[in-house]
């Protein structure tokens, strides 16, 4: 088994708050990220996949493809855009990172599959002291 790992970067904005909350209680529980005018993040994604080499090519996958999946399923989804109100995969959840994790590994997951893999861990870098990752448990 080898693992080989692929990094994106997006731009996005969010906020992190509850719509059942008071403002008040949206500034206790996330503080500044629940300002009402929003705040973004230069994200660093990073897409983990497993599997075998193949003895033709040398490659678990090609690096190309697994970077025009990612592109094509997330990326472009997230790219200068909002993440509460434009990001059809975080409709209706709070747009925390975990949740972004959890959603990134769910657009990607089948498809990876298709390219004879499997996808091992999703790692979102919202800040340079702040990530998560994810390995679909």
């Amino acid at each position: 088994m080898i693992y080989i790992t692929r990094r994106e970067r997006f731009n996005a904005a969010h906020r992190l708050f509850r719509s059942d909350y008071t403002d008040e209680k949206n500034l206790e529980v996330f503080g500044k990220c629940s300002n009402p005018n929003w705040h973004g993040h230069n994200y660093e994604l990073f897409v983990t996949v497993r599997g075998e080499i193949n003895k033709e090519t040398g490659f678990l996958v090609n690096l190309k493809t697994l970077s025009m999946l990612i592109k094509s399923r997330v990326i472009v989804k997230l790219d200068h855009k909002n993440i509460n109100l434009e990001v059809d995969f975080m409709k209706d959840k709070l747009a925390s990172t975990e949740n972004l994790a959890v959603g990134i590994w769910n657009e990607l997951d089948e498809s990876v599959r298709e390219l004879g893999a499997e996808l091992h861990c999703v790692k979102v870098v919202e800040s340079e002291n702040n990530y998560v990752e994810y390995n679909g448990k």
